[in-house]
């Protein structure tokens, strides 16, 4: 496998954080801070980059089973977060919050939803004996600078939005769990 075929599949594993970063920085209420989308970037990043590392461990002795199952598992997961999120847009009670992506157990949770397929793609990497430690980089890197956009772009928009951005986000992460599981599945 070439760079540029690596440089793709980086690009590509790294744009579902890219989507929840916009999501996450539409939805917030105070101001993105330095600290705050590095926080986002950091752990986004982390997790895109090692679970091609864990899917290179596993090998392809256990493609099968992790294909079977990886699909389900990030589709409920989003779904959920999703659903939440629309939820949480759509009410005026006070003790709903919108979904916060600052926090760090919702931060954690989206982070290892939208990482799912990257444990795939480093199964991959292992059947086709491509360089990890680059791809792994790449992953990173890529997703760390989109992940920190990301924000930027969805505070603009969200203030303009308001409550819509919560709803489009809800509709959005579940939307991803959706093309998931329907590609997963041979739909498309």
């Amino acid at each position: 496998m070439n760079i540029s075929s690596i440089l793709a599949i980086a690009l590509g594993v790294s744009m579902d954080a890219f989507v929840v970063s916009i999501t996450g920085g539409a939805v917030l209420k105070e101001k993105i801070r330095f600290g705050s989308m590095l926080k986002v970037g950091v752990v986004l990043a982390v997790f895109q980059a090692l679970m091609p590392v864990v899917g290179w461990g596993l090998g392809s002795q256990f493609h099968f089973y992790i294909k079977n199952i990886d699909h389900w598992i990030a589709f409920f997961m989003l779904g959920a977060i999703g659903a939440k999120m629309m939820y949480d847009s759509l009410t005026d009670i006070q003790e709903h919050q919108a979904v916060n992506l600052l926090k760090t157990k919702v931060l954690l949770y989206l982070a290892m939803a939208t990482s799912i397929d990257a444990l795939a793609v480093g199964i991959s990497f292992a059947m086709l004996e491509v360089s990890i430690w680059f791809s792994v980089i790449c992953i990173g890197v890529f997703t760390f600078v989109l992940s920190i956009i990301g924000m930027c772009i969805g505070k603009v928009s969200g203030e303009r939005l308001k409550k819509k951005a919560g709803v489009f986000g809800g509709v959005v992460l579940m939307l991803m769990g959706l093309e998931i599981l329907l590609e997963h599945l041979g739909v498309f």
